[in-house]
């Protein structure tokens, strides 16, 4: 029996008590053919206002061409985006992270009500990803994730550069290695048009991720925003959510324990963002698949750092798209035996299917490199406990920094305070900076720490200072780092007890991060710790506090 692929949306367009829905519906422009086709809700995160999305709105309305090609009716509406590097060092941070939940519950909330029969969510910057695709796993109705692309490196005088160039300026400008004017010319060549970020940061690591999950078509995560090979996977998603739809093949159908395994391993050997540990979490919980942080540690412990991408390396995704993409990572790993090629995507057929028809990564390149010769033999993500974090934190670390650092606490209650003590020459060689009261409930909405590590790197502190925190990292930090320190300070976890002069050490290989005081004077510490009030009374950032679960969880705001 063929599927009846307007199940949903039959339900407002063919049911005779349903006259204003049809009404309406008509005053759309549909006819009366239209009214018996499956109907797919477009949902776009284009705004203007930010590179990372600012294109799309034009591919979501080549998506739709491709939709009605395919013989269905396609909608496009939107949600909202929140551009982490415009936002970057200010209190405009702190709505980013839960940006993430605004947008599946959006999605989740359009999808329902107008009884859409698919989705397609085309998507940009870092928190759209994760976002589209837990509302996809949540609504479970046949949906593909489009990325709208990378962007294409700036140059200047022959130099690459990108997004945290200009981070990174401002520390070589803080150290007199540059004056303002030439920080102002990195400024101003850093971005030079559409697309996320242009390394291994938080929305490539995502689509990466993603793709390999299943829920992009192939290329989709490597293919640069402006190259016309997007445009032509914005047709080619018309025909494949038609796929989907005869198939009944939904997100739940795509996304499991194997796959999300796929997704972690593709992170790990491309050297991607911290952040992809509370995404990873978030969007298995939407698909009800139990995954914690110790299953990433598991898959870190086995998976080789392979990938020469930025922040620690040198090449952006544009270098590794012009050598084969993710899809012949994809090849590659599964040709060793790192990934399961069985598990279903959205082209409605197996990984392995897929990648059987992939060509290799180029013979001579070296963005990637042969897992015979890893740049690390583990992955660079690690998981560490300790007295100082005894739910768990993420460490990046790639091995260039090393894998143990001991030093002295330099203690802050705020990004702003850290960052004057940088630009003061406060902070120094063999510091472990500590900042805290950022976390998920204390910020709220823990924020990404660029600003601090991009300073301290630009700075020549790289490799001789530490930072601890229980906000976030962007995907552009490198360094000695360690965040999403849980219990965070506000719910008063050990880092809220951290006194200046306190020797902590940070051990990779161990998975510890421990302060070197005992437990007695922990405890006559805690009896004098109050928690302070909730930084917002009213508002988005105050729901969030009060919903939002430990970053050790995923920061998941629905239970």
């Amino acid at each position: 029996m063929p599927v009846k692929l307007n199940k949903f949306s039959s339900r407002i367009t063919q049911e005779e008590a349903q006259v204003g829905s049809k009404a309406m519906l008509y005053a759309t422009g549909l006819s009366e053919d239209d009214m018996k086709k499956a109907q797919v809700g477009i949902a776009s995160t284009g705004w203007e206002g930010n590179p990372c999305n600012m294109h799309l709105n034009d591919l979501a309305a080549v998506i739709r061409d491709g939709v009605r090609n395919s013989g269905m009716v396609g909608y496009i509406f939107h949600t909202i985006g929140v551009s982490d590097g415009i936002s970057m060092g200010t209190q405009g941070m702190k709505f980013s992270l839960p940006s993430r939940d605004i947008i599946a519950d959006s999605i989740e909330t359009v999808m329902n009500a107008q009884w859409y029969d698919a989705n397609i969510s085309v998507v940009g910057c870092d928190k759209n990803m994760p976002g589209s695709v837990m509302a996809m796993a949540r609504v479970n109705r046949p949906s593909i994730m489009v990325y709208g692309g990378t962007i294409r490196p700036g140059n200047l005088n022959g130099e690459k550069l990108d997004i945290v160039s200009a981070f990174e300026s401002y520390g070589k400008y803080l150290s007199k290695e540059y004056s303002k004017d030439q920080m102002n010319e990195v400024l101003r060549h850093a971005c030079p048009g559409a697309g996320a970020c242009g390394g291994m940061y938080t929305a490539n690591t995502m689509a990466s991720a993603i793709e390999t999950l299943g829920m992009s078509l192939p290329y989709s995560s490597s293919i640069p925003a402006t190259h016309d090979q997007k445009k032509e996977e914005c047709k080619k998603a018309g025909e494949a959510i038609l796929t989907l739809l005869k198939k009944d093949l939904k997100p739940k159908d795509i996304i499991t324990k194997k796959s999300i395994e796929n997704a972690v391993t593709m992170i790990i050997a491309l050297g991607g963002s911290t952040n992809a540990v509370i995404h990873m979490l978030a969007i298995a919980h939407a698909a009800d698949i139990p995954f914690t942080i110790d299953d990433f540690q598991e898959i870190s412990s086995r998976t080789p750092f392979l990938a020469d991408l930025k922040p620690s390396g040198k090449y952006v995704m544009e270098d590794l798209y012009n050598v084969g993409g993710v899809p012949g990572v994809q090849k590659m790993l599964l040709e060793e035996g790192f990934l399961h090629g069985d598990c279903q995507t959205v082209t409605g057929k197996t990984l392995e299917e897929n990648a059987s028809t992939f060509p290799e990564l180029l013979e001579e390149q070296k963005v990637i490199m042969p897992i015979s010769n890893p740049i690390k033999k583990t992955g660079h993500l690690d998981i560490l406990y300790g007295n100082l974090a005894p739910e768990g934190s993420v460490a990046k670390i790639t091995g260039k920094e090393g894998t143990r650092f001991s030093g002295t606490a330099k203690v802050y209650n705020s990004e702003e305070e850290s960052l004057t003590a940088i630009q003061g020459g406060e902070v120094k060689k063999g510091d472990v900076v500590v900042i805290r009261y950022e976390g998920p409930k204390g910020g709220p909405g823990m924020r990404e720490m660029l600003s601090i590590t991009a300073a301290i790197m630009g700075a020549g502190l790289g490799g001789s200072v530490a930072l601890i925190t229980d906000g976030r990292f962007s995907g552009g930090t490198h360094g000695f780092v360690l965040g999403h320190v849980a219990p965070e300070a506000q719910d008063g976890g050990p880092i809220a007890l951290v006194q200046n002069g306190d020797t902590i050490t940070i051990d990779s290989e161990q998975r510890k991060v421990d302060i070197q005081i005992s437990e007695a004077e922990m405890a006559e510490r805690r009896k004098k710790w109050k928690q302070p009030e909730p930084v917002f009374n009213k508002g988005i950032l105050k729901k969030y506090a009060l919903t939002v679960s430990s970053a050790s969880l995923g920061c998941i705001t629905d239970g």
